[in-house]
């Protein structure tokens, strides 16, 4: 099964002949016959999928999802996951209309909800980013990720007060974000004013992150910013 996977991110897919159609078009052209030819299994397809996901190529597993879905059409799973991919490329429509029908097969499934909810919250639309943040939470209230995304989009909408409530029912749950929570907490103080606190939570944000955290560098300037007046 690795070797499968070596040879597919080093296949030469340049000998599929499409010089005329777009760079999409080429990609899902010769991911299909390079399919066809391995006869790859789903859950390999789903493996290779994952990999190129946690690579940044999202337009190759858009288009393998593409594949897969034409295999498994009734796969909410696999519709959320290609909605999230369309999120990840700031292609609202697709995605939305992704998780729409994750949502139309799996009524349960909550990480289409909370993944909707965060394709609301990125075209603006706040409170019916928090209105499915509250579905999920309906199905499953021990999702970590969806409560931070709701303290984070109250925040958006002005209310500190209950961000701050929010972040601190995601910091009970468990400690998987617990690094992440004491950042977003920290900022939503900052904005209240409450620059003491705030300089505490990114504090312990910055040692509970797990080294090379790309979220890091994100809380260092928030640190930053609040401890420049009293440098100067």
């Amino acid at each position: 099964m690795n070797d499968n996977i070596i040879n597919y991110k080093t296949s030469q897919l340049s000998s599929v002949p499409i010089s005329s159609v777009s760079d999409k078009d080429y990609i899902k052209a010769a991911i299909a016959t390079h399919l066809k030819k391995t006869g790859i299994s789903d859950l390999h397809l789903r493996l290779i999928i994952k990999q190129e996901a946690n690579q940044g190529n999202y337009t190759k597993a858009i288009a393998l999802l593409n594949q897969l879905l034409s295999r498994c059409p009734q796969s909410a799973i696999d519709y959320n996951n290609r909605g999230l991919m369309y999120l990840k490329i700031a292609d609202y429509d697709q995605a939305m209309a992704d998780f729409n029908q994750a949502i139309a097969l799996n009524p349960q499934l909550d990480r289409a909800y909370n993944n909707r909810g965060n394709c609301y919250a990125h075209q603006g639309n706040l409170r019916q980013a928090v209105e499915n943040y509250e579905q999920a939470l309906d199905i499953n209230p021990y999702n970590q990720k969806v409560w931070i995304n709701q303290g984070i989009t109250l925040r958006e909408l002005g209310n500190y007060s209950l961000a701050i409530e929010t972040l601190e029912l995601a910091k009970i749950i468990g400690d998987q974000y617990l690094g992440r929570i004491y950042a977003e907490r920290g900022y939503t103080h900052y904005l209240m004013g409450d620059w003491n606190y705030a300089i505490a939570d990114y504090r312990r944000a910055l040692s509970g992150l797990p080294p090379g955290d790309r979220y890091e560098q994100k809380v260092m300037q928030w640190l930053a910013q609040v401890l420049e007046p009293v440098i100067l």
